[in-house]
């Protein structure tokens, strides 16, 4: 990995906040995706037009995965990859809050060796690089250290915990928590403000690449719903879900889990 992707990571993504924040997103123009996939707003297009040009322009040999640009095979071909969500939580943006952010990701041999999640209408800038540690506005992050899983607090949507997709039901103690960014979920786990999180649905890769580093580098566990190690740059870039927590919590989640 080239010793300046992070840095280049951290300027076009404050870059991209200082786009983003110069639109309402209540009075955004959007519109909904085809195939129920969601809104998408001129504030996306427009982050996603700036990190292209800044990122690509830096490292014009690596390839280009967004949300919001038309996937293509070239990537495929290419080692290292650019894996990004312009605005993770636009129905956050839209509804003028500010739990939303931009999630970029540096893949090499499929394998996340670069992030950044910011989230400007917050000012938190989670960073980290392959085997550099991570941290957020440049304090070391360090996952919380519970043991018992019968008192954890999950991030998770409510439909994650429906008894059937528990061997026993959910675990006693278990306490739901949300925020509406995948992208923030992840960085919160990996700073120790929640024990654990999970996601039981496929997830696009750009939602969760800069989260698995972040996560990985602070010393916390993220796999799959199998608990196997997250890979990127797939030919279709979805993962068999997500799960991150402290050892024990991670652990206690996935033997809890009914195989998907």
């Amino acid at each position: 990995m080239p010793a300046t992707d992070l840095p280049l990571l951290i300027e076009a993504a404050r870059a991209a906040g200082k786009v983003a924040l110069g639109y309402v997103g209540t009075t955004a123009r959007r519109w909904d995706k085809p195939g129920g996939a969601g809104p998408v707003t001129e504030a996306d297009i427009a982050v996603n037009d700036l990190l292209e040009s800044r990122l690509r322009g830096a490292r014009p040999d690596y390839g280009w995965l967004s949300e919001e640009t038309e996937d293509s095979d070239d990537r495929l071909t290419q080692e290292r990859v650019f894996i990004i969500d312009p605005i993770d939580g636009t129905r956050s943006f839209v509804d003028g809050h500010d739990t939303w952010a931009h999630s970029i990701a540096v893949t090499e041999a499929g394998v996340v060796t670069a992030a950044v999640i910011f989230l400007p209408g917050r000012d938190l800038l989670y960073s980290a690089s392959a085997g550099g540690g991570a941290y957020l506005n440049g304090s070391a992050l360090h996952p919380d250290r519970a043991t018992d899983t019968g008192d954890a607090e999950i991030l998770a949507a409510r439909p994650a915990f429906d008894a059937k997709h528990w061997q026993n039901g959910v675990p006693p103690g278990f306490r739901l928590a949300y925020r509406p960014s995948l992208a923030y979920r992840m960085a919160l786990v990996a700073q120790g403000r929640y024990d654990g999180m999970l996601v039981l649905r496929r997830c696009w890769e750009w939602d969760i690449a800069a989260g698995d580093l972040i996560l990985r580098e602070s010393g916390a566990v993220c796999t799959d719903r199998s608990g196997s190690a997250l890979r990127f740059n797939n030919p279709t870039p979805l993962s068999d879900g997500v799960i991150a927590g402290g050892a024990a919590i991670h652990a206690g989640i996935t033997g809890a889990l009914r195989p998907a």
